[in-house]
């Protein structure tokens, strides 16, 4: 989907932020972390902050500016105390497309190593990828092909990984291998978690799910499951705009018809519109799976993403 559009309050806050940062950065010089620093990490999200955790392990400090699992992220505005975490920082991981705008708003013509989840060359390859192919993920004209919630498609999650170590080995030399080592290691967890979505595609190629917002793309995507949410309501979802009551009468409709055998729900993003529409799933019996924009407290990357591809396997496994 589009990334989320920015009222008129956030753009002048992003503003102010970067004209900060611009202030504290001075010349835009940073000394490199010595051998026995701590590299400081800020990443925009819990998500991208557990992995550039797991890369780096004990030689880095990871801030994450959005970690509140009950907020939305797409509203969030930024600070002047973010501009100065963003200024501060060795590393600044991201996720790009949009998605957390007000990162490149504050790092604006800096020089500091930024690893971003979305690149433009990626989006090209993705799109050549057979599984990402068209990217109409059921619906034809549907074009998925800028949705910005890429930590759902756990190829690019390791490819960020490798990013991150490759900067961070860039920070501290001496340490290269260290985090090269950790990054093949994060990436064998999460080959296991794409081991297990394969699973689920191949018992359930097919089968159709509603999805409140499409978080969790990539995920149902290499699920082979069936996207059937009536386009009415998924182009307002794109549109930033209240569903029409024709769209959300279409997608009651749908499933108290039963027509998907699961709904998948984005809490984060909760609205009175959403909020009926998982009631009425729970009313027809239609499992309901949650599916988060950031990490639950205490838990890592890999555990919440196996956590919530367990939830999926267990809802499909209830209309066996």
């Amino acid at each position: 989907m589009t990334s989320r559009s920015r009222s008129a309050s956030t753009a002048l806050a992003g503003l102010a932020a970067a004209a900060l940062a611009l202030t504290a950065c001075g010349t835009g010089d940073q000394a490199a972390p010595g051998a026995g620093d701590k590299i400081k990490v800020v990443a925009s999200t819990s998500v991208w902050g557990s992995v550039a955790q797991a890369v780096g392990g004990d030689a880095v400090e990871v801030e994450s500016i959005l970690n509140d699992p009950n907020a939305d992220p797409h509203s969030h505005e930024s600070t002047p105390q973010d501009a100065a975490k963003v200024t501060d920082a060795d590393l600044v991981v991201y996720n790009g497309g949009g998605y957390d705008e007000f990162i490149e708003q504050i790092l604006g013509s800096a020089q500091k190593p930024t690893v971003a989840a979305v690149e433009d060359e990626h989006e090209g390859e993705q799109a050549g990828h057979e599984e990402h192919a068209g990217h109409e993920h059921g619906h034809e004209g549907h074009d998925h092909s800028v949705n910005e919630h890429v930590w759902y498609d756990l190829h690019v999650v390791h490819e960020v990984a490798d990013r991150i170590a490759d900067e961070l080995g860039k920070l501290q030399p001496e340490k290269a291998e260290q985090f090269k080592q950790a990054a093949g290691q994060f990436e064998t967890e999460v080959g296991a978690l794409e081991t297990k979505v394969g699973e689920i595609a191949a018992a359930n190629q097919g089968k159709p799910v509603i999805v409140t917002e499409p978080v969790a793309h990539y995920l149902v995507e290499a699920a082979k499951l069936q996207d059937v949410t009536p386009q009415s309501f998924v182009n307002a979802v794109e549109a930033e705009t209240d569903p029409s009551a024709a769209a959300v009468a279409e997608i009651q409709n749908a499933i108290n018809g039963k027509q998907a055998v699961a709904v998948i729900y984005n809490p984060q993003t909760e609205s009175p519109v959403t909020r009926n529409v998982r009631a009425a799933a729970e009313q027809n019996q239609i499992p309901v799976v949650e599916m988060t924009e950031v990490l639950p407290e205490g838990k890592t990357y890999v555990q919440w993403m196996d956590a919530q591809i367990a939830a999926l396997q267990n809802a499909l496994n209830q209309n066996r």
